[in-house]
């Protein structure tokens, strides 16, 4: 599962901070789906399969700017921590709040949570999966499970956003846009630059998900980026 450009590929994750590893591999033929009327696989997370790549190339650390989509299943989740799709820790442990910025798709309360009984799209920053700038509810971010829902977190200095949809039709809602969250630890981030797939930074692995594409990319996008992948993603017939 290359991130194209970098050689940034994904492989089994290694043993954490939460839970020992390595972790499980995905069954390759769970997750079967057509994009552009061929056959293709997505990643079926169940709990204990996670993938990593702690030495990568091009991807954000410190405070830099960054944007990250996902394609998952929205009706294949859990309360499990944390079925997460971007920036964690090198060492696979939990080095503190800001130390992370990653797609979190799942309906887990335990720290920040939206509208409705979820599935939420959140960011989890280490230490705390943000739904807006609050730490607990923030209503504006809504229940989202299209059976194939985009989600997009992007994030640059005291600066960031959750965007989600239909990977079907139609365009993006803006679910925050804002500044980091109202605690200490958010403002400057400490983001690392591994990345993570199915897990939470330090290994937690008790969350469930499916995962079809990804990308991760330097800079905070422009809304008419933002726009441009919807648009393609539609277009690729999900």
């Amino acid at each position: 599962m290359p991130a194209h450009g970098h050689g940034n590929n994904l492989t089994q994750a290694p043993a954490g901070g939460a839970a020992g590893g390595p972790d499980n591999l995905a069954n390759a033929t769970a997750a079967p789906v057509t994009v552009g009327g061929h056959k293709a696989y997505g990643v079926f997370v169940a709990p204990g399969t996670g993938y990593r790549d702690d030495r990568t190339s091009g991807i954000a650390t410190g405070d830099q700017s960054e944007g990250e989509y996902a394609i998952f299943d929205g009706t294949h989740f859990n309360g499990g921590c944390c079925f997460d799709y971007g920036n964690a820790e090198t060492n696979n442990r939990d080095n503190g709040s800001g130390h992370m910025e990653a797609v979190y798709f799942g309906n887990i309360k335990v720290w920040g949570f939206g509208s409705g009984n979820g599935p939420w799209i959140m960011a989890d920053m280490e230490n705390g999966l943000f739904s807006g700038v609050n730490q607990h509810l923030n209503s504006g971010d809504p229940t989202i499970n299209f059976r194939f829902t985009t989600a997009m977190i992007e994030g640059g200095p005291n600066h960031w956003a959750i965007l989600g949809g239909n990977a079907q039709s139609g365009g993006l809602s803006t679910f925050y846009n804002g500044a980091r969250p109202n605690v200490a630890g958010y403002n400057p981030m400490h983001k690392e630059g591994a990345i993570i797939l199915g897990i939470g930074g330090d290994n937690s692995k008790t969350a469930a998900g499916t995962f079809y594409e990804g990308v991760m990319t330097s800079g905070f996008p422009s809304a008419a980026t933002e726009n441009a992948v919807q648009a393609n993603i539609v277009a690729a017939r999900y």
